[in-house]
């Protein structure tokens, strides 16, 4: 029995196409990008890290100037309060005042 070439170069080493030969280049091609994005997406990370650590450090001075904010309000309120009460007389005073004017006239 003869043996056919083509037959034993099937068995053997298949001979790649031009499209699988093209296909092979561009899936490592994807592959070494996908390992780009990969690293970037690393060093995203590290970085988000990074800031999220500067940030929990400030968390206490935060707290300090919510609770200056918190006692300054409350200190705030009763002044305001004070000064609303003022003014309602002093309209109350010059609401009267105004009254009596106009009778005069």
């Amino acid at each position: 029995m003869a043996s056919n070439p083509r037959s034993a170069s099937a068995m053997g080493a298949h001979e790649k196409t031009y499209f699988e030969q093209q296909r092979e280049v561009l899936i490592g091609d994807i592959a070494m990008s996908f390992e780009h994005v990969l690293a970037n997406i690393n060093k995203l990370n590290r970085s988000l890290e990074a800031v999220i650590a500067v940030g929990n450090e400030f968390s206490s001075v935060e707290a300090l100037w919510s609770q200056f904010e918190t006692v300054m309000d409350k200190e705030g309120e009763g002044e305001g309060e004070a000064l609303k009460q003022g003014e309602q007389q002093n309209e109350q005073q010059h609401g009267q005042q105004g009254g009596e004017k106009r009778e005069e006239a």
